[in-house]
């Protein structure tokens, strides 16, 4: 049996919530730019939990702009099953949800006359989208093509529809709220609109409406879903379901989308009102620095350690209790105290006991060697900042940042190129590493083995930042590098967590 309106009344109850009928005959006050796992895991996720309460009262009809069909939508009724796993305050969660947020997907390629005429409609509230970073760019277009090529044409495109369909009025202003993991999203967005209205020759009167009636939100969205399971837990998961769902995805229980706007926008956005993890706010800056820094800034710091020690998962590291160990003091102990934002002990104190159950999440096998992607791009943005502010607020280095640092460079040094690509070796077994400065890498340890760390860390051109200014630095970093070197990421994270916590 295939999950469908038509099959819905067949599905076991104890196993699944199922949605109650007159949810699948809501109005659609969404327009939705993307048909992906993220979306459908968290926005979509928030907006299904609000019409079974009877709150907010609209369906999100999604546009797919990329090639490819609807079919597997269009067969299921636009149905599909979350299913939640993971840890939430140190409590196992195990919870299958069949979302009837979606009423419908329709194809850019071949339906855009559709996609406009829900432009046209009175029910219309609000526009969602996650085209990942690159679709938030400026493609000098006309919104008269059949559809426009870009993201940003084709918002312009629904929205002139709509001033046309309601002369301009005040009342038919959008929300219009991003989710690209890029920081302004909204604001560069509206941006880029503006421009493209201008470069289409749009009348004054239409850019008046599209200021001033319009609200665009910058967002910040969290949450794993890693989407599709293997095919041996699909299998497993379908036989405790009791049906065959080619949509169905898996996510953690960890969920935030921080929206920012006003009194307005929390009218229309009222979903909001079921789930705290939906915050509207004025500024959501705060949630921004907790994730890069704690979240995102924890993982790239323990990634080189425990790659290292041979660990291959992120909750398979958490079954270690030196890893656990150096986690919990580097969050709490180093990156709290200097986060470069105003943040309060108990939004680091809860967000990192969140970080802990996400990591441990038994559910989600996250390789540490995947998080080594791009790994330099993320010390600098994630990291020197961090360790920059702790400097200067304590005059001291902080061990646990100096020791990933010093995994950070072992595992950057490349041992040799082959068909283009940069390979570490680990234990006589080489590995790739995916990072733009690779070749930075390779030409310095060929230049001086024996200097590598040294050199590396006194490049202030490379850094933007001369580290040699913090005093100890480039040496305790090259003590402990030596240390790993010579003794073995265990020993030496070891002699960590048996000395005083600051250098």
């Amino acid at each position: 049996m295939i999950l469908s309106q038509q099959n819905l009344h067949l599905v076991n109850k104890d196993n699944v919530v199922i949605p109650k009928a007159k949810s699948l005959e809501l109005p659609e006050k969404v327009l939705q730019f993307g048909t992906g796992v993220l979306l459908r895991g968290l926005p979509d996720y928030f907006i299904n939990k609000a019409n079974q309460q009877g709150v907010f009262n609209g369906r999100v009809a999604v546009v797919k702009s990329t090639n490819g069909t609807t079919s597997e939508f269009d067969l299921q009724n636009c149905l599909y099953t979350l299913c939640v796993r993971g840890l939430e305050n140190g409590e196992l969660v195990k919870k299958n949800i069949i979302s009837s947020a979606i009423s419908r997907v329709i194809a850019a390629d071949h339906d855009w006359i559709n996609v406009l005429a829900i432009a046209e409609s009175k029910d219309l509230k609000i526009i969602i989208s996650n085209t990942t970073e690159v679709g938030i760019i400026l493609v000098n277009e006309s919104i008269d093509q059949n559809p426009p090529s870009s993201f940003p044409a084709k918002v312009l495109a629904v929205l002139y529809q709509r001033f046309k369909a309601f002369k301009g009025s005040k009342e038919s202003g959008l929300i219009i709220i991003a989710t690209e993991l890029i920081p302004d999203n909204g604001t560069k967005l509206a941006s880029i609109i503006l421009q493209l209205a201008q470069f289409n020759q749009l009348e004054a009167s239409f850019v008046a409406w599209l200021s001033k009636t319009n609200t665009f939100c910058n967002s910040l969205v969290d949450r794993i879903v890693p989407g599709r399971p293997d095919e041996a837990t699909l299998a497993q998961l379908e036989q405790e379901l009791g049906y065959t769902d080619h949509l169905l995805s898996m996510t953690e229980p960890y969920r935030l989308w921080a929206i920012e706007g006003d009194e307005k926008v929390k009218e229309v956005l009222d979903f909001a009102k079921v789930d705290a993890n939906v915050i509207i706010a004025k500024d959501i800056e705060v949630y921004r620095a907790l994730k890069v820094r704690l979240l995102n800034g924890t993982h790239t710091l323990s990634s080189g350690i425990a790659f290292l020690l041979g660990i291959d998962t992120v909750k398979n590291a958490m079954q270690n209790e030196q890893v656990k160990n150096y986690i919990e003091t580097l969050m709490a102990s180093e990156i709290s105290p200097a986060i470069p934002y105003v943040v309060t002990y108990k939004q680091t104190s809860d967000f990192s006991k969140a970080v802990l159950d996400r990591f441990a999440n038994p559910s989600i096998e996250h390789l540490w060697h995947n998080i080594t992607f791009q790994y330099t791009m993320k010390m600098k943005i994630r990291i020197l900042p961090v360790l920059v502010n702790h400097y200067a607020l304590y005059g001291n280095l902080p061990r646990h940042i100096v020791l990933g640092f010093a995994a950070y460079l072992v595992f950057m040094n490349v041992e040799k190129l082959e068909n283009g690509k940069y390979y570490g070796s680990l234990n006589g077994n080489s590995y790739l590493i995916n990072d733009d400065s690779a070749e930075y890498f390779f030409k310095q340890r060929a230049k001086n083995a024996n200097n590598y760390v040294i050199n590396v860390l006194g490049d202030a051109d490379f850094w933007k930042l001369d580290l040699n200014l913090m005093n100890g630095f480039v040496e305790s970093v090259d003590e402990k590098y030596n240390s790993i070197v010579s003794e073995g990421m265990e020993v030496a994270l070891q002699k960590l967590t048996t000395s005083a916590n600051l250098i």
